[in-house]
């Protein structure tokens, strides 16, 4: 495998490629890194793939993009990174945050993805319940209360308590540029690029992911126009790593049909 570092618009990220054949494009999920990929390109490249995957900007050891990126931001980058290699087209794996790239970047650039595998994709938003709505509206309430009466430290003392007890555990281990990527990525819904999706896909999933459930891959199914979905009895949101040889041989047979 080769491991390298390269700039890609202005960012320096690290990248691996490993194996020889049809050349496929692998993008790994929030807070990993191509690490989590190898196993299953490990795998492809013994069946005749060239797998190519980056650390995204803000993952791994790549930098962080200059400002807060959204999902359109990182098909850009991946459009740049099949640029740099010289690959016109590719088939695509996304885990994920990838699985959101891929919606996207089929939608928009059909012309570059030959055929799709994502795992555990997320891309469709969650409403928020009615008592998390009622939370966050007594909270803007108060802490735009503080600060119109000058309490900014109290107002900026509320905001920490407030995500201390209320972010996800991405949210308060990542960097201000990626708090900032992570909101603006997840309050994207992509049904509508699904909807145009129309390299043939198949959804991997596990019936135990409690990250994006199993539903979320039954929506996916019903909305893109190419799509089957396959389920890892017993995997969580890692479906792929759970059962890397079955995934790895339900690709190639994708990738391998007319």
């Amino acid at each position: 495998m080769q491991v390298s570092r390269r700039v890609i618009d202005s960012i320096e990220i690290r990248q691996a490629v490993i194996g020889e054949g049809a050349p496929l494009l692998m993008a790994h999920g929030w807070g990993a890194s191509i690490e989590t990929l190898f196993p299953l390109a490990d795998r492809l490249s013994r069946q005749g793939y060239r797998c190519a995957m980056a650390d995204l900007p803000g993952f791994g050891e790549s930098a962080e993009p200059p400002q807060a990126w959204a999902v359109r931001d990182y098909v850009e980058f991946c459009l740049a990174f099949l640029d740099s290699l010289g690959w016109a087209r590719a088939h695509y794996f996304g885990h994920s945050l990838g699985g959101r790239i891929g919606l996207m970047l089929t939608a928009d650039y059909p012309q570059r993805v030959h055929k799709m595998t994502l795992s555990n994709s997320a891309g469709i938003k969650v409403e928020p319940s009615i008592g998390q709505r009622i939370r966050l509206a007594a909270y803007r309430r108060a802490r735009g209360g503080l600060t119109k009466i000058g309490a900014n430290a109290s107002a900026e003392s509320l905001r920490r308590l407030y995500n201390q007890r209320f972010g996800s555990a991405d949210y308060l281990q990542a960097s201000p540029i990626m708090r900032g990527t992570l909101v603006t990525i997840v309050n994207q819904d992509l049904l509508a690029y699904a909807r145009r999706a129309a390299a043939p896909t198949v959804l991997i999933w596990g019936d135990a992911d409690e990250e994006t459930p199993l539903w979320m891959g039954q929506k996916l199914e019903a909305t893109m126009p190419d799509a089957a979905l396959i389920v890892h009895p017993g995997a969580g949101h890692y479906a792929y790593l759970d059962f890397p040889e079955r995934t790895a041989s339900i690709m190639d047979a994708l990738f391998r049909s007319e």
